[in-house]
């Protein structure tokens, strides 16, 4: 007999996303994100120490790629002006985007990229926490470096304190540059525009944008190359945790939804021909009872009931 399937019983019923719940989501991240680096200060001494030792460990790895971006951007204003706006503006709109673009062409994707670009912001935080790390601009100038964003500040809205808006940079932790999440939601971007979008330009744009901003955190003495380096390992570790915390999330949710609840363990049961605590009912039948009844009065088991109703005696042999 073929198992028909009861509507709202499937095992791994997709949960409908709104938009009015997902976006106090990413709202709550992004406020922790934004209190987690400002919390997490640290000592200033111990961020300038452990921003030596990053330059320290590239000069033996000749992996020192910032000081001639850096020089590059401080002397060719055409190129350190766009640089100063594309780590000031672009961390912030290109990412919500590419969300909003998921969520409404990509639905099927959507909650997993979503799923794996916080749990990598988690990540992050925690990195700010534990390694406050002072980024090449705010080094003492013997070590070569020049805050471009301080040098153009004329031209945008930012001051002295890095992207901050004039007279907010001491809202802001200065010392959260390991690792660059700027480098690592630029990653996010790169890949959901590699694998999702469906011409040439978008691809174009997936390898562009992360490069691009890679160079330009180096050029403007925001970050280190180790940092771009550990913002990625920050992404992959997300994308390995996504799987376990969207299943995490899911558990969450059926302990919480009494009707998912229900959902789930009427699924367990759906098609099954066995009714009744484990007892067969027979054509004609409508309850077990009725077998023991007719054996009771003579009438043989194989006895088939007319269509003349249910309680009518089964035809003499």
């Amino acid at each position: 007999m073929p198992q028909t399937e009861i509507p709202g019983t499937e095992v791994t019923a997709r949960t409908r996303l709104r938009w009015w719940t997902e976006l106090p989501l990413i709202l709550l991240v992004y406020g922790c994100y934004s209190a987690g680096r400002l919390l997490a200060r640290g000592d200033t001494t111990t961020a300038v120490d452990h921003g030596l030792a990053i330059l320290r460990i590239e000069k033996d790895l000749r992996l020192n790629a910032e000081h001639p971006l850096n020089r590059l951007f401080t002397h060719e204003a055409w190129l350190g002006v766009p640089a100063d706006f594309w780590y000031a503006s672009l961390h912030y709109l290109v990412t919500p985007v590419i969300l909003v673009w998921l969520f409404r062409r990509r639905a099927e994707a959507y909650r997993r990229a979503r799923t794996w670009l916080m749990t990598s912001t988690f990540i992050g935080l925690i990195g700010f926490t534990l390694l406050p790390t002072c980024p090449p601009r705010l080094l003492d100038a013997k070590y070569g470096f020049v805050d471009t964003m301080a040098q153009y500040s004329s031209y945008g809205w930012w001051g002295g304190d890095a992207s901050a808006p004039r007279g907010l940079g001491g809202m802001t932790n200065q010392y959260a540059a390991m690792p660059s999440l700027h480098c690592g939601w630029a990653l996010w971007c790169g890949v959901m525009l590699w694998r999702y979008g469906n011409n040439r330009l978008t691809k174009v744009l997936g390898v562009a944008y992360p490069v691009l901003t890679a160079l330009v955190v180096m050029g403007t003495a925001n970050h280190y190359f180790l940092d771009a380096v550990a913002g990625a390992v920050v992404m992959g570790a997300g994308f390995l945790l996504a799987p376990y915390v969207m299943r995490a999330a899911d558990l969450v949710r059926r302990r919480i939804t009494p009707r998912a609840s229900l959902v789930a363990a009427r699924s367990e049961g759906a098609g099954s021909p066995i009714v009744s605590a484990g007892c067969q009912t027979s054509a004609g039948e409508r309850i077990p009872s009725q077998r023991e009844s007719r054996l009771a009065s003579g009438a043989e088991p194989d006895a088939a009931p007319t269509d003349a109703g249910d309680g009518a005696p089964a035809p003499a042999r």
